[in-house]
């Protein structure tokens, strides 16, 4: 692809259909992302055409970012046993921090996100669930 192509595509990618998306996701790079996120996914596919055009990351950022290892999940640098307490629908929920994730009711969740949703019974961004994020 001609870089004046890549920009010509990035910018006809804001007016596009989230299935429009994954078509050309498809075709140049294999499987889309299972993300349902129409916003997400117009950034991650510019992402992709404009550093197919002026070249992605440098060298240096590729290895700060290969140091910097997996992402933690929001709330366990809280510490093993933490506690993240809050009143949901007129009952005190309770919710530890484990090394290997969440646990509430004796079921261990992934992520804090994960454990809201299955507490509220839809889906929560658990750090703000339990007031880890100032509400927007």
């Amino acid at each position: 692809m001609s870089g004046s192509c890549a920009s010509q595509l990035v910018n006809q990618i804001e007016n596009m259909k989230l299935e429009d998306i994954r078509t050309i996701w498809k075709k140049r790079y294999g499987r889309p992302p299972t993300l349902q996120s129409l916003p997400i996914m117009r950034m991650m596919l510019a992402w992709r055409l404009q550093s197919e055009e002026l070249g992605g990351l440098d060298e240096q950022t590729k290895r700060a970012l290969a140091k910097t290892g997996m992402p933690q999940a929001e709330g366990k640098h809280l510490g093993d046993g933490a506690r993240l307490t809050r009143k949901w629908k007129g009952r005190d929920v309770e919710v530890i921090v484990e090394e290997g994730g969440f646990r509430w009711e004796g079921e261990l969740y992934p992520s804090l996100s994960a454990a809201a949703t299955a507490i509220a019974g839809s889906r929560w961004n658990g750090p703000r669930f339990f007031g880890l994020r100032a509400q927007s």
